[in-house]
């Protein structure tokens, strides 16, 4: 009896197991990596991810204050995204949207920036941006405080 419990008992946990399972179909995907060229569409572009870490900003982005903001805050050990530029953008919007107030460290050719607020609570990096490899990463004021958010990269200047 023992042993038939444990079967039935068995495939009812794996039948709830795979019922708990999003379909691939339904899933939004996230931490997703990109590379663009020179007037990229669909512009603007959007990618999603979930804010926050343990390690703190300012030992990421290797100080505490860049000439786009304060390094605050916390983020993960490994980027929340790698950002790859084909060509030279003279200009180049990256902005984060959360319902909580993250933070935002990137890290490329010619250094890292931060940045808090720029537009009320929500970071953004905004200007001419070379050609190379960003490490992204999408913070949060508290360690290991996770939230959503939605980055928009435009390379549209006009509003």
């Amino acid at each position: 009896m023992r042993g038939k419990l444990a079967i039935i008992l068995g495939s009812l946990c794996l039948g709830t197991l795979a019922q708990a399972q999003p379909s691939p179909s339904s899933s939004i995907p996230i931490f997703e990596n990109v590379t663009l060229s020179p007037n990229f569409s669909p512009d603007p572009l959007t990618v999603r991810g979930l804010s926050g870490g343990s390690v703190a900003s300012e030992k990421t982005a290797g100080r505490a204050e860049t000439p786009t903001g304060p390094c605050v805050g916390y983020v993960d050990e490994q980027p929340d995204h790698t950002l790859v530029l084909t060509g030279f953008f003279q200009y180049l919007s990256l902005q984060v949207k959360s319902n909580a107030d993250t933070v935002l460290v990137v890290r490329g050719p010619g250094g890292s920036w931060c940045n808090d607020d720029y537009t009320d609570r929500n970071p953004g990096i905004v200007g001419q941006w070379l050609s190379g490899t960003y490490e992204i990463w999408v913070g949060s004021y508290k360690p290991n405080t996770y939230n959503p958010y939605v980055i928009k990269i435009s390379d549209n200047s006009q509003p």
